[in-house]
């Protein structure tokens, strides 16, 4: 477990749970970003019902178990300093395992909620070829997306899985968010489930399995 030296927002210098194959190790790496109100043991515990030897597990965790404090539809500025320090710790995350010796192609971001609306979000807003992102219920952060996110995500695979009826993602924001990532040049797979609620399913573990299995095939 290590932590960011500089501590420049409220999520700088919490730690880095790690799981998987040690990172020295490893060939590839999952950046996994938990909800709110839940941990970064916990969204590693889901890491690990879709991991594959040679990927290593490394999760960030928000202080006080909170990425931003507001609805994830609330105005950006509302939900600063957070959201800007959430993508910082993810980014952070990404230069662990660049400093191992993995290639951004081969880091996969999975975010669940609160920290899948922040997956999302730092991949628009870093556009390059990354080893895949997974949204469960979430979606681009802001009362209104942007008309145009400049850059390319150079064919990163992604996938989105929400409920049709989740009482905090609203279906339309997650078909805005495909199509934001679309015109980015993501390969989006987009599946809503009938009356799930807030929660993540087997079809959607089985998706993001094959996703993880792909970095090291």
């Amino acid at each position: 477990m290590t932590a960011s030296a500089d501590a420049d927002g409220p999520h700088q210098g919490q730690p880095l749970v790690t799981g998987g194959t040690d990172l020295e190790d490893a060939s590839a790496a999952l950046v996994l970003v938990h909800g709110r109100g839940a941990t970064a043991r916990s969204i590693v515990q889901l890491g690990t019902e879709v991991h594959r030897d040679g990927v290593a597990l490394l999760a960030p965790q928000a202080a006080r178990n909170t990425w931003y404090p507001n609805s994830f539809l609330a105005p950006v500025e509302r939900n600063e300093p957070g959201r800007t320090s959430g993508i910082r710790a993810i980014s952070d995350a990404i230069e662990e395992a660049d400093e191992a010796g993995i290639p951004t192609e081969r880091v996969m971001l999975v975010g669940f909620s609160q920290g899948a609306c922040l997956a999302s979000e730092f991949l628009a807003r870093n556009p390059r070829r990354y080893g895949g992102l997974a949204v469960l219920s979430g979606g681009l952060i802001g009362e209104e997306l942007d008309a145009e996110y400049p850059g390319d995500l150079e064919g990163t695979p992604v996938f989105l899985g929400c409920s049709d009826v989740d009482p905090h993602i609203p279906q339309e924001r997650v078909h805005d968010t495909a199509d934001v990532l679309e015109s980015m040049n993501a390969d989006v797979t987009e599946r809503l489930y009938e009356g799930m609620g807030h929660g993540v399913n087997e079809d959607e573990l089985e998706f993001v399995s094959g996703m993880v299995a792909d970095l090291v095939e």
